[in-house]
C-alpha cells in the first residue's frame, strides 16, 4: 500500500507513522523538516509545505497514493485546498478531526460519532467541524473519497497533558499548590499514541471507511483529580497535597487558551463509545493505563535536565489567580 502523510512526525502521527512502516506499507513523509521527532527509518522523506502549491507541485509533481492523511489540516480553506490538491489523486483521504467537536456538552454518554457536532465555546473545534463539512460536502457531490478520524487527548512519552506541563510537575515536587479545574471530579479520557496508531493503521486502504467517521480513544476514564495523583505518584511525590479546586470560568479570567480548551472541551465530562472502530479494525484495544503511561513521561523527562523547562510567568499568574481565589473563599 501507497501512503502519503502530511505531517507524520508529531504527537499522534509519529506512532501511526512508526507502525506503518512497521506492517511493510510503503510511506512517504510530506513536511517542513522543522520537527524535533526523527521519522521512522524505511519511509520516504519529501520536503515541501502543503500550504505552499508551488512547493507540493515540486515536492510531489503527479504522483497518486492508496490514502493520504493529513495531520495538520486546521480551517476549511485548507480543507478546500487539500480536496483541490488530491481529487483523483488517491482513493482514500483521511482527515484529522478532533473529539472536542462532538456537542458541547454533551447531552448523554457515552459519546458515539453519530453524537452531533456542536461546540459554541472553542474556536478550534468550530474550524474542525468546518473542515469535516468541506470533506464530506466534497463526497458527497463529487466523491471525493473522504474518511473522518476524530482523536481526543492523546499523547506520547513528550507531552505531560496538563495545562503548563512541566511546570506543573515541578510544582509538585517543590510543594507548591497546583490547580485543577472545578472539582476535579468530570470524566477524562487519555489515550496513548500507540494505541492509537493500532487503531488508525488498520483504517488505511480500507473502502468501507470512505463517507464516514471514527473516533479512536482509549477505555479507560479518569476524574482529573486522578490524573492528577498519578502524575505526582509518577514524579515522586505522594499524593498532590496541596491541589486547589478553582472553577473553569475564573482560569478562563487569568488564562485564555486554558479558559478556552477547559470551557469548550476538558471541563466537560467525555466517555467514549469505540464499538466502531473495534468494528472496523477487530485488533484494536487499548491497552495502555494512564499509570503506565504517566511513569514513562516522567523517565523521558528526567533523563534530562534540558526538558524540564519551568515557566516562570506561568508560575507567577497561577499563584496571582489562586490567591484571588483564596482571597474571596478563604474556606475553599
Amino acid at each position: 500500500m501507497n501512503v502519503l502523510f502530511i505531517g507524520g512526525t508529531g504527537v499522534i502521527s509519529s506512532a501511526c507513522s512508526r507502525l506503518a512502516v512497521e506492517r511493510g506499507i510503503r510511506l512517504t513523509l510530506l513536511n517542513r523538516g522543522t520537527t524535533g521527532r526523527p521519522a521512522p527509518e524505511g519511509a520516504e522523506i519529501v520536503r515541501g509545505d502543503i500550504r505552499n502549491p508551488d512547493s507540493i507541485q515540486s515536492a510531489l509533481g503527479r504522483r497518486t497514493f492508496d490514502t493520504v492523511v493529513d495531520w495538520v489540516c486546521y480551517t476549511p480553506e485548507q480543507a478546500e485546498a487539500d480536496i483541490r490538491v488530491f481529487a483523483g489523486r488517491t482513493e482514500q483521504f483521511v482527515f484529522i478531526g478532533t473529539a472536542s467537536s462532538y456537542q458541547t456538552p454533551p447531552a448523554s454518554l457515552p459519546v458515539t460519532e453519530s453524537t452531533p457536532l456542536s461546540n459554541p465555546f472553542w474556536e478550534y473545534s468550530r474550524l474542525k467541524i468546518a473542515c469535516e463539512e468541506a470533506f464530506i460536502r466534497a463526497y458527497r457531490e463529487r466523491g471525493f473519497p473522504s474518511t473522518i478520524v476524530r482523536p481526543s487527548h492523546t499523547y506520547d512519552r513528550t507531552m505531560i497533558p496538563v495545562h503548563g506541563r512541566y511546570t506543573v510537575i515541578d510544582r509538585m515536587r517543590t510543594g507548591r499548590k497546583v490547580v485543577v479545574h472545578g472539582d476535579g471530579t468530570s470524566l477524562w479520557t487519555l489515550t496513548h499514541h500507540d494505541d492509537f496508531a493500532i487503531g488508525f493503521v488498520g483504517l488505511l486502504g480500507n473502502p468501507h471507511t470512505v463517507g464516514d467517521a471514527f473516533h479512536i480513544t482509549s477505555d479507560e476514564t479518569l476524574t482529573w483529580n486522578r490524573i492528577y495523583a498519578i502524575l505526582a505518584r509518577a514524579a515522586g511525590v505522594a499524593e498532590p497535597q496541596k491541589v486547589v479546586h478553582i472553577p473553569s470560568e475564573l482560569i478562563a479570567a487569568y488564562f485564555k487558551d486554558w479558559g478556552e480548551s477547559l470551557l469548550g472541551d476538558k471541563s466537560h465530562s467525555m466517555v467514549f463509545d469505540n464499538f466502531k472502530i473495534k468494528r472496523a479494525v477487530p485488533e484494536f484495544k487499548a491497552v495502555i493505563p494512564f499509570s503506565e503511561g504517566a511513569e514513562e513521561i516522567l523517565a523521558w523527562y528526567d533523563a534530562d535536565i534540558g526538558r524540564r523547562t519551568v515557566d516562570e510567568a506561568f508560575n507567577r499568574q497561577l499563584d496571582r489567580m489562586i490567591a484571588a481565589y483564596e482571597s474571596a473563599f478563604p474556606n475553599g
